[in-house]
C-alpha cells in the first residue's frame, strides 16, 4: 500500500471533521454555492510572480511553482485571498500550513470539510497529482502580484473617439433609453440589445467577464468594467454605438460608476480593484486617470491591519458631491468627496466586514449593501455621512443592487435574496412614517432554495423577481421565482425560463439576473450556459407572467448580467 494511501486511511475521517482547526472556516458552514461563488478564477492567474525560496517549505521546481500558482488564482483566490491572508476561507500562510505537513494537507485538499473547503480531489476537480502539487504550494511563500500605479494605467489608456470628434447630437434611430447591455461573459464583450425590436444593436469589445455597466448621469455614456480590471467608456450617440475611451485601472477589478451630484454630472468617474486594493478617479469623458487611492487598512473589528482589502461595490451619492466606496475586508464604507481631488476628503464609516454589493432604498438616501459572510446588511445615511443600522438577515445575501417596494403592511421595504439559504429578507426602509419598522427585517420570505444573485421588482410592477442560477438542483437553478407583493404569504410561482428557451441541448441553462424594460412591463433573463453551448435572453410578460420573446444569436455566448439604461441611469430597481 502506498504511503499516500495509508495517510489519507489514517487522517480521511479526521480530516472531514476539522471544522475547528485553523484551516477551516470558524463561521457557518459554507454552502455548494458560495463555495463555487467565490471560486470563480481570477485574472490574476497569468500574471508573472516572483518564486521566494522558502527553506522550511517542501521542494518545488519553478515549472511546479508556476501551475500551482494558476490553480491557486483559478480555484482558490477567491476564498483565501491573493495574498492567501483569509477572506471568505481561512487563511493558508506558510506559519499554519507548514506545521500541518504535507499529508495532512493533501488530505485536506482531497477531502475538503464540513465547513465549506470544496473536495477536490474526490469531486474531479483535482487529480491526486495536482493535490500533492497544492499541498506543497501553499507551504511556501505567497507570490505577491505586481502593483499597478500610475505609469501602468497611464500605459493602457486609449482615447479611441475624443470628445471634440464624438457627435453633437444623437445620430441614430433607436430608443436609448430602453437599450440593454448584456454582459457576454466569456468572450469578453457586450451586447448592446434594442429593447423595443429585441435586435442586437452592437457586440462591443470590452474586458474580461464585464461585472457590470453603468450609466453616466446624462445616460449618454455606458462604462462596463471586467474583472480583468479594463473599463470601456461606450457613446450611445454615435449612429453605431461603440468603444470611445478604454483603461485598464488595476489586475482585477469589478465596479465603476460615474458623478451623479447636480453640477457634477459626467465630470468624474471611478473605479475600485480587487488587486492592487485601491479606487481610481478618472475623467467622466476620456477615462484619464486623475487620483489613486490605496484602501489597504485596518479592519472594523479587531483592528488588525489588512494588506489586500479589496473594493467591492461602489456608487454615486445623489445628495453631495461623493462616491460611496466599499471595502470588503476591512468593512468600511468609504465616503469619497470629489468636490476637489486634489484635496480629497474621505469619511470612513465602519459597517461590517465582507462588505459586498448592494443598492439605495426608494429615497436614494440611504444605501443598503450586503456584509455576505457577516450574515448582515448595512444601512448607510448619504446624506447624514453615517451608519444607520446593521441588520441581521439570512445566510450570505447577495442582493444585487436589491429591490424596493411598499409592502402592504410594513410600508416601504428593500429586498434581498441569499448565496446560503432559500430565505429572502424585507428589510424597512421609512424611517418617518413606519419608524416603527424601519432598519430592521420585517418579514423573511421562503423561496426556492440557496444561490440566488439577484432580486428584482419595478414601481410599475406588482411581482418580485428572485433567481437562483448557482443552485445545485438544475430544477431551481433553470428556473425563477416570482411572489405577487400584494398577497406575500401565498408564495411563489415557478416560472421555468430554460425551458422556454428552447435550448435543444445539454448546457447549464442558469437563469440568472431578471431586468425590466424601462415601462416596466417586461422582464428579461439571462440563459447562461458554457461558451460552447447554446445560450438565449427570455423575455416575459410581466402583466401575465407568459412567455414573450425568446432572443437567440450564435454571438449571445454566455451572456449573464444585463442592464436597462434607463433603469440603471435613475438607479430603479
Amino acid at each position: 500500500m502506498k504511503t499516500t494511501q495509508i495517510v489519507l486511511s489514517a487522517l480521511g475521517m479526521a480530516a472531514m471533521l476539522v471544522a475547528g482547526s485553523s484551516l477551516a472556516q470558524d463561521k457557518k458552514n459554507i454552502t455548494l454555492p458560495e463555495s463555487n461563488y467565490q471560486a470563480g478564477g481570477s485574472p490574476l492567474a497569468n500574471e508573472p510572480m516572483y518564486q521566494a525560496t522558502n527553506p522550511k517549505a517542501p521542494p518545488m521546481t519553478q515549472a511546479e511553482f508556476d501551475k500551482a500558482r494558476q490553480i491557486y488564482f483559478e480555484r482558490c483566490a477567491g476564498c483565501h485571498g491573493v495574498l492567501r491572508k483569509g477572506a471568505t476561507g481561512k487563511p493558508l500562510t506558510p506559519d499554519i500550513t507548514q506545521t500541518k505537513g504535507t499529508d495532512y494537507l493533501k488530505v485536506f485538499i482531497a477531502y475538503g470539510s464540513p465547513a465549506g473547503m470544496p473536495n477536490w480531489q474526490t469531486s474531479g476537480e483535482m487529480t491526486e497529482e495536482e493535490v500533492d502539487l497544492m499541498a506543497r504550494y501553499i507551504q511556501h511563500d505567497p507570490p505577491t502580484p505586481p502593483e499597478f500605479g500610475m505609469a501602468d494605467m497611464k500605459a493602457t489608456w486609449k482615447v479611441i473617439v475624443p470628445p471634440e470628434q464624438r457627435p453633437k447630437k444623437k445620430m441614430n434611430n433607436y430608443n436609448i433609453s430602453n437599450i440593454f447591455s448584456t454582459t457576454l461573459r466569456d468572450t469578453g464583450e457586450v451586447a448592446l440589445i434594442d429593447g423595443d425590436t429585441k435586435k442586437i444593436i452592437n457586440i462591443v469589445k470590452t474586458g474580461y467577464a464585464v461585472h457590470i455597466s453603468r450609466l453616466s448621469a446624462s445616460g449618454r455614456y455606458l462604462y462596463v468594467i471586467g474583472r480583468d480590471g479594463k473599463i470601456n467608456m461606450i457613446d450611445l450617440w454615435m449612429e453605431k454605438p461603440d468603444n470611445v475611451a478604454e483603461i485598464r485601472i488595476g489586475l482585477e477589478a469589478r465596479s465603476v460608476d460615474t458623478s451623479k451630484y447636480k453640477g457634477y454630472e459626467d465630470k468624474f468617474a471611478i473605479a475600485g480593484a480587487y488587486w492592487p486594493p485601491q479606487y481610481v478617479i478618472m475623467k467622466g469623458d476620456t477615462l484619464e486617470p486623475l487620483k489613486i487611492v490605496s484602501t489597504r487598512g485596518n479592519t472594523v473589528d479587531t483592528q488588525e491591519y489588512h494588506p489586500e482589502p479589496r473594493v467591492a461595490s461602489i456608487v454615486a451619492s445623489h445628495f453631495k458631491p461623493e462616491f460611496v466606496v466599499n471595502v470588503k475586508e476591512t468593512g468600511q464604507t468609504l465616503m469619497v468627496d470629489y468636490s476637489n481631488i486634489d484635496a480629497l476628503k474621505v469619511t470612513s464609516i465602519g459597517t461590517a466586514r465582507f462588505l459586498h454589493d448592494g443598492g439605495w432604498d426608494s429615497t436614494k438616501r440611504y444605501f443598503l449593501v450586503a456584509a455576505n459572510q457577516s450574515n448582515k446588511i448595512v444601512a448607510v445615511d448619504a446624506k447624514e455621512g453615517k451608519l444607520v443600522k446593521l441588520i441581521d438577515v439570512g445566510q450570505i445575501p447577495h442582493p444585487g443592487r436589491g429591490a424596493n417596494f411598499v409592502h402592504p403592511k410594513y410600508g416601504p421595504v428593500w429586498a434581498t435574496g441569499h448565496l446560503g439559504d432559500e430565505t429572502i429578507a424585507l428589510i424597512g426602509t421609512d424611517p418617518v412614517k413606519h419608524k416603527a419598522n424601519a432598519w430592521k427585517m420585517v418579514q423573511s420570505l421562503k423561496g426556492q432554495g440557496g444561490g440566488s444573485l439577484f432580486i428584482k421588482t419595478h414601481p410599475k410592477s406588482h411581482h418580485l423577481y428572485v433567481d437562483t442560477p448557482l443552485n445545485p438542483d438544475p430544477k431551481i437553478s433553470q428556473s425563477v421565482a416570482v411572489f405577487d407583493i400584494r398577497n406575500l404569504d401565498k408564495g411563489y410561482t415557478v416560472l421555468p425560463i430554460a425551458e422556454w428557451a428552447g435550448i435543444k441541448d445539454d448546457g447549464a441553462k442558469r437563469v440568472v439576473q431578471p431586468e425590466f424594460n424601462k415601462s416596466g412591463d417586461e422582464v428579461w433573463f439571462s440563459v447562461w450556459s458554457a461558451k460552447n453551448k447554446e445560450s438565449a435572453i427570455v423575455v416575459v410578460d410581466d402583466k401575465t407572467l407568459k412567455l414573450k420573446a425568446v432572443i437567440k444569436d450564435p454571438r449571445l455566448i454566455t451572456p449573464t448580467g444585463h442592464f436597462n439604461v434607463h433603469n440603471t441611469q435613475h438607479d430603479v430597481y
